[in-house]
């Protein structure tokens, strides 16, 4: 491979992801796994609860600690949310669960903190569950609506905070090619697969994109200091 075809490539990844992969880079050489306490015990609650819920008598517990249905009230939908997140989907191996919150979560802990880690996690997979109800109620004949059987199936996992954390990364380091294709397979994924999921992902996407844009304002009206001159 010639220097003419590495060098641009060398460029655009460089201004892609440097700053991204500086970060993460620096804290774990500096810190290594104790750079990402929430991520690994995020890690551990959620194989703890794969591990209950496929006991005899585990199941009904963690379903009640952390099931979230469209059919539940509101109410109780919220009192379950923040260990929605932890418990895996019953469709989907748990191996994929792990890996998401262990590469997306660890990323965000490290660039971000886990306070608001947690808290973009908790926008998107809101906004999931509020599009849940709003889609149940337009119908499936709408282009935004849901069918009826969507009310009773568990709305669990990562993947809607995944989603959103990505993008918020992507934003907060100008990574605006990656934060693009993100929007796009999540677009994609709902062609393809036109489900509950897929339209929880794009309500999460649009809840973040609009955080980011109001954040964007926020520090763009804010007054800048006066220089003085000496």
């Amino acid at each position: 491979m010639t220097a003419w075809t590495t060098t641009p490539l060398r460029r655009f990844a460089r201004r892609e992801w440097g700053p991204l992969f500086g970060t993460v880079r620096e804290a774990l050489v500096r810190d290594r796994w104790r750079a990402v306490p929430m991520t690994l015990g995020a890690v551990c609650l959620t194989s703890l609860f794969q591990i209950v819920q496929n006991t005899s008598g585990g199941f009904r517990p963690v379903q009640n600690l952390g099931s979230v249905r469209a059919a539940d009230p509101f109410w109780l939908a919220l009192l379950r949310t923040p260990l929605s997140l932890f418990v895996p989907a019953l469709d989907l191996p748990v191996w994929g669960a792990l890996a998401q919150i262990l590469l997306v979560f660890g990323i965000a802990e490290i660039c971000v903190g886990w306070w608001r880690t947690l808290a973009i996690g908790y926008v998107a997979t809101l906004a999931g569950t509020t599009y849940a109800r709003l889609g149940l109620a337009l119908g499936p004949e709408h282009p935004l609506g849901l069918p009826v059987s969507d009310r009773v199936l568990n709305d669990t996992g990562p993947s809607a905070a995944v989603v959103g954390l990505a993008l918020y990364l992507c934003w907060r380091y100008r990574a605006q090619l990656t934060g693009a294709l993100v929007i796009a397979a999540m677009i994609g994924e709902v062609l393809v697969k036109d489900n509950l999921a897929g339209k929880e992902h794009l309500a999460a996407l649009a809840a973040v994109l609009g955080l980011c844009v109001a954040l964007a304002a926020r520090a763009s009206a804010a007054p800048r200091p006066h220089r003085t001159h000496r």
